[in-house]
């Protein structure tokens, strides 16, 4: 019933295509199953699953997928498959990456998969390349620099520009295979994993790193060092998707986990054992990495090969759709905000309190949008699970500039003026006061006229003469009320205008 529920919700949303989809992953370190919902341009994770079977594990010492992780990884499947029918799930995708398109019994395996009613797809290194970098597109429309996919069993370099790929390869350096570099210390693992990049035709050094972009890091383990990292800095989001650190300090956070006791990390909070043990490791193939790449920053990415699928089943219209405005979109149609509406309340704020120099026209239209539906939860809980949505939900598409405005719209669409430190420590105060200002507008629009269609054709909020001026039709001059004139009191202060009320025969746009 839940997810039936959740699927006649989200068919009526907005954002391009809907309705479950599943996405088997079995990988050489886990299987993993993710069911998605909502539109699938900005996707919401409805579950995620893993199980830690390890199947690469002794790839590199015997070629084979060990029977014991077999084993565990059959189990898991069987589990997903089950859940998968009971839930009605029929869109499902199972793809498998490195250990076993390596192992001599993959196909054994793969005959196993199929006897649980599974289609799985083994896919080339160039392949997993391409899709992690499609992930990473979809996420990032702007991307541009080299996406390093860093699995089990195998690490994915691939550029990307303008939307498009080009010169995708793997290398057999994935974290169960580092060890293997390391057997005469750190620093000579460096060289060793130097000399693999460099071989594979990956050296930038040379090229000003303006000119390489940025440094996009797919996969668990180097989302574990972006939670390392953000907890190191007191950074005040939770979500390491979009986290990015300069050159220099991506070298001094590789440099101090390549210095780092694996026990140490793991009793670290939010980072699990199997993270914490290969992070020594993976930071040093990040120094190795930053040796030949020379890129001008590195960028966490939570999305990769498995919203790459998802990314490449898109039509061509539903991908230049703006991921974030995709995904507010949903999420506020299934609180009770149509887009319609929001968008009329942006257009209507607009001339009194556009996007100006630190936020842009798609912020303040998500902003609205998250604005109204806050307005749905009750009132003694409202502002901090609406502020959280802002800061900590898995937006796509937005930094911690755009989160920290639309904390504040929101909060100054409740009439809650003092903010969070969290949130003035993502942005400035001139940011913070812009976005204030979108958030007092609509509170004027809102209150209005109760939101109706009518009065906001009816009325018109402009900037004329140096005053902010409320045009009202005739018909509907009965709206400005007291609690209307406290809106537009506080509006206007914000702006360090006069204010007025016009009364017109009619509304002319």
């Amino acid at each position: 019933m839940i997810w039936r529920r959740r699927r006649e919700s989200r068919d009526g949303g907005a954002g391009g295509s809907t309705g479950e989809r599943a996405i088997i992953d079995i990988g050489s370190n886990t299987v993993r199953l993710v069911v998605y919902g909502g539109t699938m341009r900005a996707p919401t994770v409805l579950l995620n699953e893993k199980v830690t079977a390890k199947l690469g594990r002794e790839i590199a010492a015997t070629g084979r997928l060990a029977d014991e992780a077999m084993a565990m990884a059959l189990r898991g499947l069987k589990r997903f498959a089950l859940l998968l029918d009971d839930l009605g799930v029929r869109d499902i995708e199972t793809v498998a990456t490195a250990a076993v398109r390596d192992a001599a019994n993959g196909p054994e395996f793969v005959a196993e998969l199929r006897s649980l009613g599974l289609i799985p797809r083994v896919i080339s290194g160039e392949e997993e390349a391409l899709l992690s970098a499609h992930g990473v597109i979809g996420a990032f429309p702007a991307a541009r620099g080299i996406v390093a996919d860093l699995g089990g069993g195998s690490l994915e370099l691939v550029r990307v520009a303008k939307g498009a790929t080009e010169g995708a390869s793997t290398l057999p350096l994935g974290t169960l295979r580092l060890p293997d570099h390391r057997k005469r210390g750190r620093a000579e693992m460096k060289k060793s994993l130097d000399k693999a990049i460099r071989k594979a035709g990956w050296d930038l050094s040379g090229h000003p790193p303006a000119t390489n972009g940025a440094l996009y890091l797919v996969g668990g383990t180097w989302r574990a060092m972006a939670v390392y990292a953000m907890a190191a800095r007191g950074h005040p989001l939770s979500d390491p998707h979009g986290f990015a650190l300069d050159a220099a300090a991506a070298q001094a956070l590789a440099v101090a986990l390549a210095g780092s006791d694996s026990d140490a990390l793991k009793g670290r909070e939010r980072l699990s054992a199997m993270r914490a043990e290969k992070l020594p490791d993976a930071a040093v193939l990040l120094q190795a990495l930053l040796a030949r790449l020379a890129p001008e920053e590195v960028v966490f990415s939570s999305w990769g090969l498995r919203e790459g699928l998802l990314y490449d089943r898109l039509p061509e219209h539903t991908r230049a759709q703006d991921p974030l405005l995709a995904g507010v979109g949903v999420f506020a149609a299934e609180r009770g905000t149509q887009p319609t509406l929001a968008t009329r309340m942006a257009a209507w704020t607009l001339d009194a309190a556009p996007a100006r120099e630190h936020g842009s026209e798609r912020l303040r239209l998500a902003a609205t949008m998250l604005s109204l539906a806050a307005m749905q939860i009750e009132p003694n809980i409202r502002l901090p699970q609406a502020i959280n949505w802002a800061l900590h939900k898995r937006w796509v598409g937005i930094d911690g500039v755009g989160r920290a405005m639309l904390a504040a719209a929101i909060a100054a669409n409740g009439n809650q003026l003092a903010l969070p430190s969290e949130v003035r420590a993502l942005a400035s105060d001139e940011a913070i006061e812009e976005a204030v200002r979108w958030g007092l507008a609509l509170r004027l629009a809102r209150r209005l006229g109760g939101q109706s269609q009518r009065s906001l054709e009816a009325s018109r909020l402009v900037v004329k003469d140096g005053a902010l001026v409320l045009e009202l039709a005739k018909s509907h001059e009965a709206l400005f009320g007291q609690p209307t004139e406290k809106d537009m009191k506080l509006l206007a202060g914000r702006l360090g205008l006069g204010w007025r009320v016009d009364v017109v025969p009619e509304i002319v746009r």
